[in-house]
């Protein structure tokens, strides 16, 4: 079995000589030895929190992970402190018939217990997982039928948050407004999308227009000034910028409140 040792200490762990790097490695090396696993590489992150996944050689190891066969730590929050990052890892190894080992756990895939314990332990966590967004489903409605502002979404192409609240950016607006004359003019998703990017405009996140963002346009009602969040039209309004005449030209179930 070829062994990828991972190692990973944050800002906090510094001081913790358990925790240390060198710590770390030698005594996965030694778990290795004891394994009979050969060494393919060595990932070190130094100063990187264990939440997210956007270190340096956690990506670099999974990028070669034709290279190896087992993700070796020393226990388990060194490579993930956030269980839905975890199951995710474990996703892609399972898919690529990778194993994983924690040494302090005394957790191994490469056994049928280390399997079962492992696949107790990702179930859990996406339960972990969908009560939390149970729990947040339940704020944000709580919140559409009851409150005002921003419910977390982006900002509209046409509109930018303000201290809490949606403006017009005229320049977009402009844009908006053309999109639904060309369509209520009879041009295809498609003619549209061709028109804006051979035009070189930007959508709101600076790449090229597709069908699906141009039609996202069309049937949103925040244009005609209401907002809406999973079915409820919340009580904030917002500046118009087409008319509801337009809207229902290309809307024509959409009703007023």
């Amino acid at each position: 079995m070829r062994a990828a040792l991972y190692a990973r200490v944050s800002t906090e762990d510094q001081a913790n000589d358990g925790f240390s790097l060198v710590a770390q490695m030698r005594k996965m090396e030694a778990y290795c030895l004891a394994e009979n696993y050969e060494v393919a590489g060595r990932y070190i992150d130094d100063g990187y929190s264990g939440r997210k996944t956007n270190r340096p050689e956690y990506q670099r190891m999974m990028s070669e992970i034709d290279n190896w066969d087992v993700i070796v730590v020393l226990k388990m929050d060194r490579i993930h402190r956030n269980s839905v990052n975890f199951t995710l890892m474990m996703d892609q190894l399972r898919k690529r018939n990778k194993d994983f080992a924690s040494v302090y756990d005394n957790l191994d895939t490469v056994n049928a217990m280390g399997r079962f314990v492992m696949d107790i332990m990702q179930r859990i966590a996406q339960l972990e997982s969908e009560q939390i967004g149970e729990r947040v489903k339940l704020a944000m409605t709580y919140k559409a039928q009851n409150g005002k502002g921003n419910l977390g979404s982006g900002h509209p192409y046409g509109y930018e948050y303000k201290n809490g609240e949606l403006v017009v950016v005229e320049d977009e607006a402009h844009i908006v407004r053309a999109i639904f004359n060309m369509y209520s003019d009879g041009k295809s998703l498609q003619d549209i999308c061709n028109f804006l990017n051979d035009a070189g405009i930007e959508s709101k996140k600076g790449v090229g227009w597709s069908r699906q963002t141009v039609s996202n346009i069309l049937h949103n009602p925040i244009y005609v000034g209401d907002r809406v969040w999973d079915g409820i039209k919340l009580e904030t309004k917002t500046e118009r910028i087409v008319s509801i005449e337009k809207y229902k030209a290309v809307n024509p179930e959409y009703t007023t409140s």
